[in-house]
């Protein structure tokens, strides 16, 4: 399994957009479904989106539909996660993660998590 690691956090005004990178040392993520999630303190572990390995469907949740997007880039090393009009309840460590699952399917986010990065930190504040 990769050993993920995240950028691409840091301080953003409300209102503004950060592009996340999820990477593993040059070793291509597309044979891998990669998801993000988001802690912030003192709240439990939200599951924001998946990227499907099988056929690069992606889902979202509900608290970032239309503002999140999701993505690989085209040699498969990395996946993204694009944050547009952040609001400071966007505020937390935002991680990847490698699924234990082949698609995305309806019940992604409830499945077990097979490696987890460090985390980036995405403030948002005026």
């Amino acid at each position: 399994q990769p050993q993920l690691e995240e950028s691409g956090g840091g301080l953003v005004q409300p209102g503004g957009s950060l592009r996340l990178s999820c990477e593993a040392s040059g070793i291509p993520l597309n044979a891998y479904t990669i998801a993000w999630f988001r802690q912030a303190p003192g709240k439990e572990r939200d599951a924001l989106s998946c990227i499907s390995a099988s056929d690069q469907s992606t889902r979202y949740a509900d608290s970032v539909k239309g503002r999140f997007t999701i993505s690989r880039d085209c040699a498969g090393f990395t996946v993204y996660l694009q944050m547009n009009n952040l609001q400071p309840e966007d505020t937390a460590l935002y991680l990847c993660a490698q699924s234990s699952l082949s698609r995305c399917h309806d019940g992604w986010h409830l499945r077990p998590i097979a490696a987890w990065g460090p985390g980036t930190r995405v403030n948002v504040s005026s």
